[in-house]
């Protein structure tokens, strides 16, 4: 909020990302927030890497730039660092092994009563809150082309989010989906190094940032405007900087 206040929303947000990722609440709300002062005049840039929830907040966008190192990933949920769909792939395997061996019922017994009351619930409800708000982004953002029907942006919306988040397909929450693959799957992607202006720019911001993050200095997250206002989070004082 702070670093929109005063901005001239009539010219749209051109958002510069690089993240690891985050929660699905705080990023649901991310992008409400975003388009309630912008509407779906936001076009995404990732110099870099937009991973888990920086892929979702991408998908939000009208558009998205990436250069030849630029990368998305997976959007499947994280239940305390476990990946949600692969908790009910291996709880759907121990009841098809269980059923045609019930002497591996041991074995699968102490694998599952590891999981707490309410665990496998909680998963599933995280795959579909996250499946559904990218859906509804992509139909209602990306997608949303004059011309085209409600019901052939979400044809095309439902394929691009059931391959971002089939954990099976991609076996890792880290594994980085590049530009070309961002293509073949049918999202919106403008090539960062077709305007070399936008790309000196785009790479120097990017840059002086990951200089900041550096180990020399404690800030850990940064959100600031072109104006210069910031919202800047420190952390722990790196070592054998005292």
């Amino acid at each position: 909020m702070a670093v929109i206040h005063n901005l001239d929303r009539t010219k749209g947000l051109d958002l510069i990302l690089h993240t690891p990722g985050g929660g699905l609440a705080a990023t649901e709300s991310l992008v409400d927030y975003l388009r309630r002062m912008f509407g779906t005049d936001i076009r995404a840039i990732v110099p870099q890497i937009a991973m888990s929830a920086g892929t979702m907040i991408a998908c939000s966008c009208k558009e998205i730039v990436m250069g030849k190192e630029s990368n998305l990933g997976p959007i499947d949920p994280q239940m305390n660092g476990v990946p949600a769909h692969g908790v009910i792939a291996e709880f759907e395997e121990a009841i098809k092994q269980v059923s045609a061996n019930p002497a591996s019922l041991p074995v699968w017994q102490a694998i599952i009563g590891k999981y707490h009351p309410t665990y496998l619930g909680e998963c599933q409800n995280a795959l579909v809150w996250s499946e559904e708000i990218v859906e509804e982004w992509l139909v209602s953002g990306m997608f949303k082309v004059k011309g085209v029907s409600k019901a052939s942006a979400r044809v095309k919306a439902k394929k691009i989010v059931a391959k971002l988040s089939d954990h099976k397909a991609t076996r890792s929450h880290s594994r980085h989906i590049h530009i070309d693959d961002c293509i073949k799957m049918g999202l919106k992607i403008v090539k960062l190094e077709d305007d070399k202006k936008l790309q000196d720019l785009v790479l120097t911001a990017h840059h002086a940032y990951m200089q900041t993050f550096a180990d020399a200095t404690t800030v850990s997250k940064i959100v600031e405007n072109q104006l210069g206002v910031a919202m800047i989070l420190h952390g722990p004082v790196p070592p054998n900087t005292r």
